[in-house]
């Protein structure tokens, strides 16, 4: 599996890479420090090199979670695209969950640090959908 990690806190991107390089399926993990960073990468990318799953954080400086969220669903470049985005923070705030479910391309929203049960179960939707696909 193919992993973006969008956060401004280095120590969570750590945490998270660590957990996710833990995992025999991961294959590659992005880090980036900024969702405008993630932005720009996701348009350079072909078709074929767009990540799995997507975690994002939601309190960032400039571009937030939710800007990036806002960006994807209005941008013609990723209205075709399928994302797994999973929103990996350290909010409390029930009404970030509620607001994440409004999000068709968010998957699923977990609190910090995400566990290695967390990334097992996220890699098997994700196998899951992609036999679904090729059926």
């Amino acid at each position: 599996m193919k992993a973006f990690v969008i956060d401004d806190d280095k120590l969570s991107v750590f945490l998270t890479q660590s957990i996710l390089n833990l995992d025999a399926a991961t294959q590659c993990v992005d880090t980036f420090l900024s969702a405008e960073a993630a932005l720009d990468a996701l348009a350079a990318l072909k078709e074929t090199d767009m990540p799995d799953v997507i975690f994002l954080d939601l309190n960032m400086p400039l571009m937030d979670g939710w800007d990036f969220l806002d960006a994807l669903t209005s941008d013609r470049l990723y209205a075709e695209k399928e994302f797994n985005i999973y929103v990996l923070t350290s909010s409390l705030d029930l009404s970030d969950s509620v607001k994440a479910e409004t999000y068709s391309i968010v998957s699923g929203f977990l609190h910090k640090p995400i566990s290695s049960e967390d990334v097992s179960l996220i890699y098997s939707r994700i196998e899951l959908q992609k036999k679904a696909e090729v059926r």
